[in-house]
Parts: C-alpha cells; structure tokens; sequence
C-alpha cells in the first residue's frame, strides 16, 4: 500500500504539480528517492520526466543488496522497494555520491537520463538550507540549543546562527558542503568521514545530529 506525499508548494518558476508517492513502511533508499523527486518538483527540476505519464524504472544500489522502482503514471509517480516487474530501465548509482551512476544504464537510454537527472536537484544556498533543516529538527531530543554554521565566503568567513541557548553544535565546511548535509543531499556522517566536514561538539551531540541529518535526508 502507498501513502501519497504531494511536492511541497514552491516559488519556483516552473514547480512541477506532481504527486510523489512512497509505502506505507517504506525502505530508506524509496524515502530517499521519494524525497529527492519532490525536491527536483519544488523546484522546478526536469520537469518533463517528473510528468511522465508512463515508464518504470529500477534504481539498485552500487554497493549494497538495496533497490527500488520508480513507476510514472497518469495519476503521478510511486516510489517502491525492490523491483518486482521487468523495468523499462534500469541504473546503478551511488547513494552516497548523489544517485552517480555507477554503470551504463540498461533499457530505454532516454527515460534512465531523465530519471538520473530528476533524481539530482539544484542544491539550495547553504543559509537557506541551514534554516530548514533547524526548523525540521530543532524539537529533536537532545538536539543541542544553538546550531552555528560556517564557512568561507568571497569576504571571509561567514556564519549562521540558528537557535538560542546554552549548547551549541558547529559544523564547517565549503558552502556546497553544507547546503548537500543541510538539505539532505548528503549524509552527514558519510562526508564528516571523507574530511569533508569539521565539526565542534560532543559525541552525544555527534549522534543526535547525524540521527537529526537522517530525518531531512529521509523524510522521516
């Protein structure tokens, strides 16, 4: 059984009015995708493959037993686990690399580039994906009080402070970096291990972020 989650209302000239459906209990990698879909319609990215209104496609993992089909139909888009009928394409990716393919896809070349393409949206600026996910996880238990971002910017460094209070948690990092952790894009312990990431905090704190970093990432 499905459990339908529209795209979130954008600004965005061109949002794609689309329905992005997943299961009830859906795996990690289908909120992944399900996310990551309405992500690319809030913002108005590929557009044309996000209203197709045909096309299965089967999404596996590079490096793990993981995988999933996308279903375009009349009526909007499922997200499923597994694949469990012959797709009319099919692609390996990264999850950890923003959906990278990892192989030439198999099956209708077009539809897989389409989806391969929906399934990498533009990364929102650093502040304002900082911001968002503040307000989606701040009530988190244990999350700490004040959430102080950095970076470098063109003039120096630059900061945003989110929240009021006795604790705090830093994470620094180049600004993509911290709009890909922020918006979910990436997961937050993933690039903290590649030396991507600095952090300040505790390691209780270390925990509830990166539990806080999978809530934004998998919709959750």
């Amino acid at each position: 059984m499905s459990g339908t989650m529209t795209a979130p209302t954008s600004t965005s000239a061109g949002a794609a009015d689309v329905d992005v459906r997943i299961e009830d209990d859906a795996s990690p990698l289908v909120r992944l995708i399900g996310r990551t879909l309405r992500d690319s319609a809030r913002t108005g990215h590929a557009v044309d493959t996000l209203n197709r209104s045909t096309g299965t496609v089967a999404i596996h993992s590079h490096d793990t037993p993981q995988a999933a089909t996308i279903s375009f139909g009349a009526n909007g888009i499922d997200v499923s686990s597994g694949v469990l009928v012959e797709p009319d394409a099919a692609v390996t990716v990264d999850l950890n690399a923003r959906f990278a393919p990892t192989a030439d896809p198999s099956g209708d070349a077009g539809l897989a580039g389409g989806v391969l393409q929906a399934l990498t949206p533009p990364l929102p600026g650093w502040r304002d994906a900082a911001q968002r996910f503040w307000d989606a996880t701040r009530s988190l238990p244990g999350i700490p009080d004040v959430l102080i971002a950095v970076t470098e910017g063109p003039e120096g460094l630059e900061q945003a402070v989110l929240g009021d209070g006795p604790t705090q948690y830093l994470i620094a990092g180049a600004p993509e970096t911290l709009a890909a952790v922020f918006c979910g894009a990436d997961d937050l312990f993933a690039v903290l291990s590649s030396g991507a990431l600095g952090i300040q905090g505790t390691l209780s704190q270390l925990s509830v972020m990166t539990g806080a970093s999978w809530k934004v990432r998998y919709d959750v």
